[in-house]
């Protein structure tokens, strides 16, 4: 069944990449998919628990590579429950997670053969500038993220900005 892609804003909108970008990854998404495959006919093989050859058994519902790499980017975009994420490719919720667990590494090693990925982090100043090297404007993820203070008073006080809220000085010094 797979995605019914009917022109570029629709690829855009459910991959989150035009056609010429996904044509791009395919032969090296491919490559990686196969790879992955032998790797693991290879193990089965040696512990003896392979029971079919390699292409035997069922096709499943994601039956050609562009279908595969549709699928894990569609998911990737979109971040559906796996209930929904099964239904344009008319699988059971089962089915759709353990193809994402097979096929998001293979997508992510894509990214990384095709350097793609984003720096994730950097140890020194100089890997810094480095990354920086040609780059004429930089975006920050101010993503505000939990912090679990501690329970110990002493604690608690080292960490205080200072700064003091009305409903807080209310339930201190009670409501006036």
């Amino acid at each position: 069944m797979g995605l019914h892609i009917r022109d570029e804003r629709q690829m855009k909108a459910l991959t989150g990449l035009s056609q010429a970008q996904c044509d791009a990854l395919l032969p090296v998404f491919s490559d990686l998919y196969r790879a992955a495959q032998q790797h693991a006919y290879a193990e089965g093989s040696q512990s003896g628990t392979r029971r079919r050859r390699p292409g035997g058994g069922s096709q499943g519902k994601l039956p050609t590579m562009v279908e595969k790499l549709q699928f894990v980017l569609y998911y990737d975009k979109t971040y559906p429950t796996f209930d929904v994420l099964g239904t344009p490719f008319a699988m059971a919720r089962s089915r759709a997670h353990a193809n994402l667990h097979t096929l998001s590494p293979i997508l992510y090693d894509t990214l990384v053969q095709l350097e793609l990925m984003p720096y994730r982090a950097l140890a020194t100043p100089e890997e810094l500038k480095a990354a920086w090297q040609g780059v004429d404007r930089l975006l920050m993820d101010a993503t505000e993220r939990a912090y679990h203070r501690s329970q110990d008073d002493a604690k608690q006080r080292e960490h205080d900005s200072g700064k003091k809220t009305a409903h807080v000085e209310e339930h201190r010094h009670g409501a006036p």
